[in-house]
This record gives C-alpha cells, structure tokens and sequence, in this order.
C-alpha cells in the first residue's frame, strides 16, 4: 500500500514556549489576579525564561503557553505564603485569641477591617501575654474565689423563727422578677444558681489579728503574735506571712465564733442550730448563675473577645505582599513554579502518549515528567516547612538558651586577670 502525502497547513507547533515572556501578557492570563504589582509582573515574566532553559526549550519545543508559566508562578507564590502563614500560626495564635478578627474575600484579602493596628497583620511580631492561660486561670480564679470574670450576685434571705430549712433557688428565683433594684434582676429564671457563701455578718480578720485599735505598733512574727513599743525592739517579716495570719484569723472567726453554720443540698440551705426568736434577721448568699452568659456571648461589662479570632480560621492573615517576600522566598518560589510548570507539561504530553508518524512513532516523555514534578514539589514543601518549624519562637529561645550556657562555660575557663597598680 502506497504512503499517502500529506499537506499539513501548518508544519508548526502553534503552542510552544517563547523564550521569553512579557509583563504585559502577565495579568491577563492569571487565574486568580491577586498580585499586580510591577516586581510581581516582572518575576512572573522572568519565570518564562528560566522555565525555557530549565526544560530545554532550545533543543526541543516545550508545549507550553506563557499563560501557563504565569499562572504556575502565581501558584507558587500563593503556596508560599499559605506554608508561611501556617508557620505564623504556630507562633502566635495563643497570643491572637480573642482579639478582633476580619472578614475576607473569596481570594483571602482583608475586605472589612479590624482593630487590630496596622496591616499585614501576618508580618508582625506579637506581643506575648499568656492569652490562653489567662483566659483559663480567669474561670480558675471564681471557683477559688480569687477573682475572674463570672458575675457574683449577693441576696438575703429573712430569717422565720423555728425554720430551719430554705429553698435558695426559689427564694432567689422569685427575687429576681421583683427586686427591679437587684443586679441579678430577670437573669435567673428557670436557670440554676450556684451557692457561694452564705453568712449572717460579714467577719473582719483585722477585729482580732490587728486588735481593737487599728493594729498600731503591731507586727506578727513567723510564730506569735506580740505586740511592741520598745523602740529598740522590731522586728521584719515578710508581707506574705501578715496575709496568712489573717486568714487564719478570719478562718477562726467563720468557725469558732458564729452562732451558726450551715449545710447546702440541692440549693437547699439547712441552719444549725434551728433559729429562734433572737439573733439575725437576715441571712446573705453569694451566688453564680448557671450560664450566666454562654461561652460564645460577650460579657455586656466589657469585651471579653468570644466574638473575636478563636482559630486559625479567623486570624486576620491575608496573602503575603510580594514585595515583603526575600531572596530565599523568591528562590523557592521558582524553583516551586518549575516543578508545577512541569506537572503542566507531563499532562498535556500524556494526552498523546504515542504520536504516530509515517512509517514510526515517538513516545512522549509524560511520566518522567509528571514523577519529577510530584517529587519536586513534595521535596520543596517538606524542606520549607522543616525551615520553619526550626524557627518558631519556642525553638528560637532555645537556642538562645544553648548559647548562654556555652558562653557561660567558656567563660568559667577564663583565668581572672591579675591587674599592677
């Protein structure tokens, strides 16, 4: 059978990579348009050349567009900052939480500002201050009666001869839809209140620890307690050791000298012994309210940030200014983009595996082309990410630590200098 002739109208790949790009075709072929400035440009359309010489496009066409090389490198950039950004993450999302967040557009750009000062929020160093601790201790601090931020309420509760038994939760229940003066008015209501203290007459440890006069010329030591007028006869104790003695004063004074004690069930308040006629009119209770406010609500007080960046999710992290990225980012970055203009090339030659000519074929290199790419870019990630994670603050003062105790041996190895008047 005779060889047909051909008369192809073109004898010319009709997609083959230039060997250089221009800044002026750059925008238009970006898939996602987030960098425009002229150093981005200007990269972008270097990447054109070097992917060119990289791939052996002197020698052999590359069947590429420009476009792609462009979108590659875009990709890449994005890629960087997002592994960046995460490496932040790590670093300051303790010290974020609670503070005000931003909302976003679809390509991650700050559209709605936040209180947070200045922009570029992801290149700033943070201020460390304990925020997820602190939030924690806060909740600590009202269970051990040290402070916190969960409300408080006081109430009372009159005293009926020959009763000893008390509903709290229905008393203080009731108060609180009538009692338009109370703190805890309308809270309550079918919520649960938690008992903190009940007392008849609120204890001063200073009645017997500082004695009846205000503790003039008084001091406590480390064992007794004494009193001195002697001017020669003082003594120093540490401020500490007065608070302690105080407390247990006013524990004596809770234990030994009320009249009477109590015992809660159920915010069931039970009076020993059973009252009489005389003696207080008046019992007071400090208590909580059982979701006061949710988790997720802002304490009407003040702004306690339930509303504000609880994740990474909600950090006001846009993507990273090209400008603001150095020498070794802007290396990786094409070194990244090749590898993804790479992938391109395996795909594209992979839809023709096998080009049949007259008389022979010609296989297509695409596997090799698509291992390397996938290699590549696992190596560059992994490499990138090994980088940062050697460079979180944590790491960073221990190695600042580690220089400290090496320059401290040497210099414990240093003879001390014997100076001639």
């Amino acid at each position: 059978m005779a060889i047909p002739k051909l008369n192809p109208a073109s004898t010319t790949n009709t997609n083959v990579l230039p060997a250089t790009g221009s800044t002026g075709n750059v925008a238009a072929t970006l898939p996602f348009g987030i960098y425009s400035s002229a150093a981005f440009l200007s990269g972008a359309a270097d990447q054109v050349a070097y992917t060119y010489k990289k791939l052996g496009g002197d020698i052999l066409d590359v069947e590429l567009t420009e476009g792609n090389v462009y979108s590659a490198y875009e990709e890449a950039v994005l890629e960087y900052s997002y592994i960046v950004n995460l490496h932040q993450t790590k670093n300051s999302l303790s010290d974020f939480l609670g503070a005000a967040t931003a909302s976003f557009d679809q390509d991650g750009q700050i559209t709605h500002g936040h209180a947070l000062s200045g922009s570029n929020i992801e290149l700033k160093y943070p201020r460390f201050d304990y925020g997820y601790v602190r939030r924690i201790s806060e909740g600590i601090a009202t269970e051990t009666n040290l402070g916190g931020t969960t409300p408080i309420y006081s109430g009372s509760i009159d005293r009926i001869a020959n009763r000893q038994d008390y509903d709290l939760q229905t008393i203080l229940s009731a108060s609180s839809l009538t009692d338009t003066k109370a703190l805890y008015y309308q809270r309550i209501k079918d919520k649960r209140i938690i008992v903190r203290k009940v007392f008849f007459k609120t204890p001063r440890a200073m009645w017997r620890f500082y004695g009846y006069y205000g503790g003039f010329s008084v001091v406590g030591n480390l064992r007794t307690y004494g009193q001195y007028a002697d001017d020669s006869t003082f003594e120093i104790v540490p401020t500490w050791q007065n608070k302690l003695q105080a407390m247990a004063y006013e524990d004596a004074l809770w234990t030994r000298i009320s009249h009477y004690s109590y015992e809660i069930q159920d915010n069931r308040l039970r009076l020993f012994p059973r009252p009489d006629s005389t003696g207080p009119k008046k019992f007071w209770i400090q208590f909580s309210i059982e979701g006061d406010y949710e988790p997720w609500e802002e304490n009407p007080r003040g702004r306690t940030g339930t509303e504000g960046i609880n994740n990474m999710n909600t950090l006001p992290f846009q993507n990273l200014p090209y400008k603001r990225i150095n020498s070794i980012g802007k290396q990786w970055i094409r070194r990244f983009a090749l590898a993804l203009t790479k992938e391109m090339l395996g795909q594209v030659r992979g839809k023709f595996a096998v080009v049949p000519i007259p008389g022979e074929s010609v296989t297509l290199n695409h596997a090799e082309l698509l291992g390397q790419a996938k290699a590549e870019q696992d190596s560059l990630r992994d490499e990138l990410k090994t980088i940062l994670d050697e460079l979180t603050y944590d790491k960073l003062a221990a190695v600042d630590s580690t220089l400290q105790d090496a320059a401290k041996k040497v210099l414990e190895n240093i003879p001390a200098g014997i100076y001639v008047g």
